[in-house]
């Protein structure tokens, strides 16, 4: 789960992470009013989920109250489309008014998961306020990485070799070693798979602080956590995957126009591979899971059929725990509850299989049977 950068903030300052003075502003007299309290000049910042918001014209630099009133009414009256948004870009619902910084030096410091050492890692590069992959890839010896063994944590000797590479020497080596301490405090004790401040400054006076703010949350481990949970924005989410979430299903949402319904992410995966080499796009990633209702599959298909962009559905059910004649009547029940009349190919293997079958056969859907995932492929060219 994402959170916003203001919320991000409001963690770091909690753990000692020092932050610029901000105001959070839902309108354009808020914003006037947050930068006249800062002191006349600020920068707003557009409060979406998604990076690239300066190339944007998610962030704007002001000189006066009344600029502010300006750039932040433009802001919230249309989404912001970034690299990372999509062409649809993202809504704006509100902005963060915060106090203009002295920039002295740029800094970039995170802390994530690396598959290679199965554990987190703390990065840190000098090329700060810049996009972090691009200097990964052009110049990966301005990225400095420690592994953080999860029993020790992050070690002192960890902490000063990295300020040391940062050039952070003298009376700024102490305070580095403070914020990388506290990066590590917020990953593990709520449960993040991202905690990123990108730039981290040296400001004029000497002084290091957060001024850009990103944390990932681990969605799995969110029941420890209810007051993070109320921090979650809807409308920076996909729909669909919104509702999904909330049902406890697995979806993602995908750029094709096949919907995919199968229990077991394994199978689920497999199929796509299927789908793909049958030379249709999936609409979707979706595993229903195995202790699965009609009414919970019926909700999946509502989902599936939701996508304006599916014009076919597969199903590939292998029948274990969740057995096939009760995923055959929660797609039927989804069927007729949205009133499709879409093609669907369906394969079903297990438990109840034959009772499925029939199940299928008596709804008067436009149904294909396959056997196999040859006949899945061969039939899903011809479900168009």
């Amino acid at each position: 789960m994402k959170i916003h950068e203001y919320q991000a903030k409001q963690v770091f300052a909690r753990y000692g992470i020092p932050v610029p003075p901000s105001r959070l502003a839902s309108s354009a007299e808020e914003a006037g009013q947050a930068t006249q309290d800062l002191g006349g000049k600020a920068v707003l910042k557009a409060q979406v989920h998604a990076g690239g918001r300066g190339q944007g014209g998610g962030i704007k630099v002001v000189n006066s109250p009344d600029e502010a009133r300006a750039a932040t009414e433009a802001m919230l009256c249309a989404n912001l489309v970034t690299h990372q948004t999509g062409p649809e870009g993202a809504p704006v619902s509100h902005v963060l008014v915060e106090e203009l910084a002295g920039i002295s030096r740029e800094l970039y410091l995170a802390i994530t998961i690396d598959r290679d050492f199965r554990g987190p890692v703390m990065l840190a590069s000098s090329a700060g306020g810049i996009d972090i992959e691009e200097v990964a890839a052009s110049r990966p010896q301005d990225i400095h990485v420690e592994t953080i063994d999860p029993v020790l944590g992050l070690m002192p000797f960890q902490t000063r070799r990295l300020a040391a590479k940062l050039g952070l020497s003298g009376s700024l080596a102490q305070p580095a070693s403070k914020i990388m301490n506290a990066l590590y405090r917020v990953f593990t004790e709520l449960d993040c798979s991202l905690v990123e401040i990108n730039p981290m400054i040296v400001n004029t006076q000497n002084e290091l602080v957060a001024l850009d703010a990103k944390i990932n949350l681990d969605d799995d481990s969110l029941f420890r956590h209810t007051d993070l949970q109320e921090l979650r924005d809807p409308a920076q989410e996909d729909e669909l995957e919104y509702r999904a979430a909330s049902l406890d299903i697995a979806y993602v949402k995908l750029d094709g126009d096949v919907g995919c319904l199968i229990n077991g992410a394994g199978l689920a995966m497999a199929t796509l591979d299927v789908t793909t080499a049958a030379g249709a796009m999936p609409a979707n990633f979706l595993d229903v899971g195995g202790g699965a209702t009609p009414d919970k599959v019926a909700s999946a298909v509502s989902i599936i059929l939701s996508d304006p962009k599916v014009t076919r559905i597969l199903v590939n059910i292998f029948g274990g725990i969740l057995r096939c004649d009760v995923a055959a009547t929660g797609i039927v029940q989804g069927y007729l509850e949205h009133g499709s009349d879409l093609p669907v190919v369906v394969r079903l293997l297990g438990t109840n299989a034959e009772e499925g079958r029939a199940i299928f056969k008596d709804s008067g859907l436009p149904v294909t049977f396959a056997d196999n995932l040859d006949e899945m492929a061969k039939a899903l060219g011809q479900a168009q």
